[in-house]
């Protein structure tokens, strides 16, 4: 039986995040409709973040109510804060994630507070989604490198996986948040953290800045991660990062688990199609 292996796709939020001309709303819907047709298990669709910050995703719970959806598979939505849950409780997201950073300096540019601090924040966010039985990832920026404090200790990535994991995050997505990792520092950052958690608990979200985001998947196949985030066509970054444009595309990534043997479930040529779509959002 061939192994399975997921592409989480996370363009029509993480990849038009940082777009500057404002997509349209019905835009949006097509992007994350033809998605969902390519066979995508996951769809990460808006950021109920305060509009002021990042204006592309203020209409996120519109989007959200106007897809299309499949009964297989899951539409989710970032959550800093409570205000943030509630809007995509209201929305019907089918999971939501909240989003910490290994590095201090990282963590006070994205969300203006410690990590201590931002775990603490994600305390009651969790707790208000166990009520009703939301699912919630958990995102960690700068696993081996952050714009601000250099290069990052393996061990703190490990940590900080593992109190995420305890407030109750079912999956840990992993974030070379400025695509400067290597296949190496992957490799070190990986073996830290699974001296906390089991491979099936986590995915690698590599920027592909650096043009090593492949082979650091490949890195992390070896090591048994078998989730990857990508954005359909190569869209976006993170806007508090300077330097990280650059999202690995995901058909590129569907193509290189596909020929390392494993199941995607996955339309390529689909893919392919609406990765042309895709780049015509862009600014």
């Amino acid at each position: 039986m061939t192994e399975r292996a997921e592409v989480f796709e996370v363009g029509p939020r993480d990849g038009l995040q940082n777009e500057k001309a404002l997509i349209s709303t019905a835009q949006k819907v097509e992007l994350v409709d033809h998605l969902s047709d390519c066979g995508f298990r996951r769809i990460e669709v808006a950021s109920f973040v305060s509009p002021k910050w990042v204006p592309q995703m203020a209409d996120g719970g519109e989007v959200l109510v106007q897809i299309s959806r499949r009964d297989d598979c899951s539409y989710a939505a970032l959550t800093p804060n409570l205000r943030g849950f509630d809007g995509a409780v209201l929305a019907k997201a089918d999971e939501i994630a909240i989003f910490a950073s290994a590095s201090e300096g990282f963590s006070q540019a994205n969300i203006n507070c410690s990590i201590a601090e931002s775990v603490k924040r994600f305390e009651e966010v969790v707790a208000a989604a166990k009520a009703v039985n939301l699912p919630v990832r958990g995102y960690i920026s700068c696993v081996t490198d952050c714009p601000f404090d250099g290069p990052t200790p393996a061990p703190n990535v490990a940590s900080l996986a593992g109190r995420l994991r305890d407030l109750g995050c079912y999956e840990i997505s992993l974030g070379d948040t400025i695509g400067q990792a290597t296949p190496q520092s992957i490799t070190a950052m990986l073996n830290a953290v699974l001296s906390e958690m089991d491979a099936a608990h986590l995915a690698g979200h590599y920027h592909d800045t650096g043009g090593r985001a492949l082979d650091n998947i490949r890195a992390s196949l070896d090591l048994g991660v078998r989730v990857f985030d990508a954005s359909v066509g190569g869209l976006g970054g993170c806007p508090y990062a300077p330097g990280a444009s650059g999202n690995v595309a995901s058909e590129a990534v569907v193509e290189l688990l596909c020929g390392a043997g494993f199941e995607t479930g996955i339309d390529l040529d689909a893919l392919y199609r609406v990765a042309e779509f895709a780049k015509t959002l862009r600014s």
